[in-house]
């Protein structure tokens, strides 16, 4: 058999032309687009690339893009009164502080300062509580998007067995939330799990987050298993995840390729973490499930 593929790219373009009618209509009853404000300390080159990105999809959805580009030797101080004042902004309803920061640079106590109800990133404690306990919070965008692809894929999920791969604040753990949430038997699996052949083997939906490219073997799968692989490793051939394709796509029944799966759908969910941020801080109502 050969497995089906997952076109992340695809879905993610119609869920950005979702995102930009939602916009359209929020402008209208608002009297303003919503606003994304996104925060790049220094030149990592590929940090560089990705706001670029950013601003471009966000200009695009018909949304404000405040892009804020500081200098590698920022003080912390600096950093944290430029997040005060977008907190306080009427006009920002996202923040996002590009990752990974300066050393110099207290990360934790960044995110931390930024107002739950503006961190559409989801790395906010408070918005990782109100995942697991079922409250409406913000998701971090990669496990949201994964999820997305998974009910687009497979319809209902409950009663499913998952393997995630990685146990990240930023994707495992918020993807075994998720995944939990939608009523799938769950195991998060790591470095120091036993037999991890033997776990994915029983799983209907397999995860890969662990940052090894090609780590998952295909003859470790459950045969018609639906693969979702996070991960994005430079190699000399270039472009990898963590799931060896060559092997898994004879074994599985569907699965996300590398590029053009996971990837597409990280901005395209912060797009819509923005949208529904934007209508929660102005109390216009939104179907947020039909995004």
């Amino acid at each position: 058999m050969s497995a089906r593929i997952i076109d992340g790219k695809t879905f993610a373009a119609g869920l950005r032309a979702r995102v930009g009618d939602g916009v359209a209509a929020f402008r209208e009853q608002a009297g303003r687009a919503p606003g994304l404000a996104v925060v790049l300390v220094g030149e990592d080159p590929a940090s560089t690339v990705y706001v670029r990105n950013k601003g471009r999809m966000t200009r695009e959805a018909g949304m404000e893009s405040f892009e804020h580009r500081l200098p590698a030797d920022t003080s912390q101080e600096a950093l944290i009164a430029l997040v005060d004042r977008l907190n306080a902004d009427p006009n920002v309803d996202g923040i996002l502080v590009q990752l990974p920061l300066p050393g110099h640079l207290d990360a934790e106590a960044v995110l931390l300062r930024i107002d739950p109800d503006k961190d559409v990133d989801g790395f906010h404690p408070v918005n990782a509580g109100r995942l697991a306990v079922g409250l409406p919070g913000f998701v971090p965008c990669t496990p949201l998007g994964c999820l997305m692809l998974l009910e687009d894929e497979m319809g209902e999920l409950a009663g499913k067995d998952a393997v995630v791969i990685g146990r990240s604040n930023i994707v495992g753990k918020p993807m075994a939330a998720l995944l939990t949430a939608k009523s799938c038997t769950v195991t998060i699996a790591h470095s120091r799990t036993r037999d991890l052949a033997r776990h994915v083997g029983n799983a209907d939906i397999v995860v890969a987050a662990v940052g090894r490219p090609r780590f998952v073997s295909g003859d470790w799968l459950k045969p018609g298993a639906t693969v979702i692989d996070v991960g994005i490793n430079r190699t000399e051939g270039g472009l990898v995840g963590d799931v060896d394709f060559d092997s898994a796509v004879e074994v599985a029944g569907a699965i996300t390729p590398v590029p053009g799966g996971v990837g597409p759908m990280t901005i395209a969910c912060l797009l819509r973490n923005t949208l529904v941020a934007a209508h929660r801080r102005e109390a216009v109502p939104l179907d947020e499930e039909a995004l």
